[in-house]
Formats: structure tokens, C-alpha cells, sequence
């Protein structure tokens, strides 16, 4: 039934230490009917890109945020139901601190947000960031003419206040003397002081090219690239890498796939394979599943495996977490890993989803990719990469002991991993052994 009685569209709280959201695109036109939990809206965020569901039935009567804005979390974005009319969206009411001009006592060095006066004799919401730079700077946000919506002065409009030159005050007329009096001695002229750099130009907005498109970067673009960046300036990264002979795990995966999809409808992949042996390897390299924090070393008792999952069209690269992977069996993580990535395509995880990794594994190799250098996802010690399974000639023995030539299933398997905590014959032995357990599984693989 449609909801008579107007409903607010708030930008929901998606993680603790997510403050804003960035809407990407409106699923729904003002106008429109919805139902309650259809999807109405695609938020990006620094660290997920995910659908709104609308919070009830009824017709959307108002769009107050348009595509590309950012705002706080707790802004409204949209109206359903009611009579529409335009308010414009505003974030919760804060605790209102007003700055004072140059001349007013000190403003706290963190002011909350403010209020100024608007030009309908209102007062117009100052964001937290911009009071604290007109507290620094000694300046009345009321004097800045503001860009934002009506009328509110943005961080880039204070910005570029201060950054504007300070003319000198104009010299006063002075009374005429008629007898001056005497001239002082004529003190020696000042070292000439070397002139100040001129301010480099503001580089000009990127223009395409024939041929060319430009799209803006995205938050979570953004925030992979940080991250990656971060990652690089932090860690020792290393890769070390093995050939693994799959047929144990091709036979099994035979064996059970048929089970699998009628019982359970899961698809045995070889990457739940790769992920069983890993964590049961993990248990006996605690520094492989650790971090480096501060001057101590962390190791657990448990395994947080992230699993790198593509996003459509390439539009990002999303690790949802496995919490407590060690207490999962074969079908348990064949079933968790199918989860995680439905939902990371369908736009469905939430920020806390992406956290708390202890290692990762990232999967080109469905693509026939069969080397690679991954990153380490900070602040963890490693990462795996699996890749294609490609039959190759090997040498075996037969059953006299001699050496043979026959044709195998093998993945080349890296880790890539913090040398500053994790050492090459470390890495090694993990390896070694994690071979070990794929090519004798059995079972469940312990």
C-alpha cells in the first residue's frame, strides 16, 4: 500500500568510519511509484559502492540530491509520499557555534558546525571544515559569498578566500605642517630581500582530446588507488611463486560437484579448493596471516580471508571478508565465497563487510592469466594469487620409479608478502607446504 504521510531518503550510515556518500545514480524519477526495499539509488563511498533500498511504498515526490553530489551522512536525499515541495536537503541539525569576526575572542582549533546569516534573513549551515579554516584565519563567513547550495560557503569558497591577496590599507591625508621639524640621521638602506616566488598557476581543467571521454573518478576509485599507493610506500613487497599439480584436485572437484549444485546449489570452484589449504596452512605460519603494528607483532588465532571480487565493467576491485575462515569446511567456504561475490556484484555489501581482512586471495587466473605480482592489501602480511589451470606436459614416475613424461592439470600459485615481517625461507616453507596439500588432498583436505 502507498505510504500517504511523507517519508524521508536519508544518507545512511554505511560503517563507522564512513562520514559521507557520493550519489552515483538515481534508479527512480520524481514521480515514479516504488515499492519499500526496491532499489532506489546507487551511493559510492571510499570504500563500497552499494544500492539504497527505499524505506517505504509509495511515489517519489522529490529528489533533493542530484548525481555526482557528496554529502553527509543524515542528509536527506529524497522525499516519498507527501505533497513534494522543494526544502532543500540539509544534514542533522548541529550543535550551532557562531564564528566571530577577526576581532572576537579565539575559536576553538576543532569548531563544530556553524551557522551564518543567509540572505533571507535566515541562517545558512556552515560545514564543520569550513569553520575550523575561518577560525584559523580569522575570518566571518558571513562576508563570503557562497557557491553551494543557496548560498552556503563551501571548504572551496573559504579556500579560496584566504588564498586571495591582502591589499594594504590607504594611507590616511595628514594636517600640514608648516615648519617641520628636523630629519631624523639617515639610517642605511635595508638589504634588498630576495622576492618571493611567484605562486604557480593554477593548472587548467583537463580537456579530451579528439577521440578522448573524461569521467570523473569515482570515491571508491579513489580510494583503491590510495590504498594501493599506500600499500607500496609501506611494505617490502616480495613474490615468490609455485607449480601446482591440480589432478587430486580435479578428481575431487569431479566428485562432488554433482552433490554440490543438487544439495546444496553450490558450485565447488578450484579457488574454495585453494582457500580450504590455505587456511588449514595457515594455521602453522602465523606471520603470514599477521601485520606489523607499531613496534609489535601481531599473530592470531583466526583467519579473516578477503577475496578479491571484480566489479562489472571494471568499474572497481572489492575485498569482502570471510570472517573466522578457519572454522569453514569445503562446502562452507564454497558456499561463503559465492555469497560474497553476489553481493559485491549486485551492489549489495556494506562498508564493514571490506574490513577486518587478515590475508587475501585474488583470482586472475579465471581469465588465463597465469602469473602475477598482487599488492598487499595494508595492513596485512600477504597475499595469495591463483591462476589459470592449463594442462602442461610433467614428469612424473610410473610404477617402476622411472621418469616419465604425461600430461597434468598445473596452477601456478603466488604470494606475494611483507618482507619486513615475512622471510624469503618463511614464505617458502608456506608454500611448499601448501602444495603439499593440495597435491595429496583427500577428504576435506586436513
Amino acid at each position: 500500500m502507498a505510504t500517504e504521510t511523507a517519508v524521508d531518503v536519508v544518507m545512511p550510515q554505511m560503517g563507522v568510519s564512513v562520514s559521507e556518500g557520493t550519489i552515483t545514480k538515481w534508479l527512480k524519477e520524481e514521480g515514479d511509484p516504488i515499492e519499500a526495499d526496491e532499489p532506489l539509488l546507487e551511493i559510492s563511498t571510499d570504500k563500497v559502492d552499494t544500492e539504497v533500498p527505499s524505506p517505504a511504498s509509495g511515489t517519489l515526490t522529490q529528489i533533493l540530491v542530484q548525481e555526482g553530489e557528496t554529502v553527509a551522512v543524515g542528509t536527506k536525499l529524497a522525499q516519498i509520499g507527501g505533497s513534494g515541495g522543494a526544502a532543500a536537503p540539509a544534514p542533522p541539525e548541529p550543535e550551532p557555534v557562531v564564528v566571530s569576526p577577526p576581532a572576537a575572542a579565539a575559536v576553538s582549533p576543532q569548531p563544530q558546525a556553524a551557522e551564518q546569516p543567509s540572505g533571507n534573513g535566515g541562517r545558512a549551515f556552515i560545514s564543520p571544515v569550513v569553520a575550523r579554516i575561518a577560525a584559523e584565519h580569522g575570518i566571518d563567513p558571513a562576508g563570503i559569498t557562497g557557491t553551494g547550495r543557496g548560498g552556503r560557503v563551501t571548504k572551496q569558497d573559504i579556500l579560496a578566500f584566504v588564498a586571495q591577496p591582502v591589499s594594504a590599507p590607504a594611507a590616511q591625508p595628514t594636517a600640514k605642517i608648516e615648519e617641520p621639524a628636523p630629519a631624523p640621521p639617515v639610517a642605511p638602506p635595508p638589504a634588498p630581500q630576495a622576492p618571493s616566488p611567484p605562486s604557480a598557476p593554477q593548472a587548467p581543467a583537463p580537456q579530451p582530446q579528439a577521440g578522448e571521454q573524461l569521467e570523473p573518478v569515482t570515491a571508491m576509485r579513489r580510494g583503491i588507488a590510495e590504498h594501493m599507493r599506500r600499500s607500496l610506500d609501506t611494505a617490502a613487497h616480495v613474490t615468490s611463486a609455485i607449480e601446482v599439480d591440480m589432478s587430486r584436485i580435479v578428481a575431487a572437484r569431479e566428485r562432488l560437484k554433482q552433490e554440490y549444485q543438487a544439495a546444496y546449489g553450490v558450485n565447488p570452484t578450484y579457488l574454495a579448493f585453494v582457500a580450504r589449504a590455505t587456511v588449514l596452512t595457515l594455521r602453522d605460519y602465523p606471520y603470514v596471516n599477521g601485520e606489523l603494528r607499531g613496534e609489535s607483532i601481531v599473530t592470531r588465532n583466526y583467519v579473516n580471508l578477503g577475496i578479491a571480487v571484480e566489479l562489472a565493467e571494471g568499474k572497481g576491485l572489492i575485498v569482502p571478508v570471510l570472517r573466522n575462515a578457519e572454522g569453514l569446511n569445503l562446502l562452507g567456504l564454497a558456499r561463503g565465497i559465492a555469497e560474497i561475490a553476489r553481493k559485491a556484484r549486485e551492489k549489495q555489501l556494506l562498508p564493514d563487510d571490506v574490513q577486518g581482512g587478515t590475508f587475501t586471495i585474488t583470482n586472475p587466473g579465471g581469465y588465463g592469466t597465469f602469473h602475477g605480482t598482487p599488492v598487499i592489501s595494508q595492513p596485512q602480511a600477504g597475499i595469495l594469487g591463483t591462476y589459470a589451470l592449463v594442462k602442461r606436459p610433467w614428469v612424473v614416475q610410473d610404477e617402476l620409479g622411472n621418469d616419465v613424461i604425461a600430461i597434468r592439470p598445473i596452477m601456478n600459485i603466488t604470494l606475494t608478502y611483507d618482507h619486513r615481517l615475512v622471510d624469503g625461507a618463511y614464505a617458502g616453507r608456506f608454500l611448499h607446504d601448501l602444495r603439499e596439500r593440495l597435491e595429496s588432498w583427500e577428504g576435506d583436505g586436513g
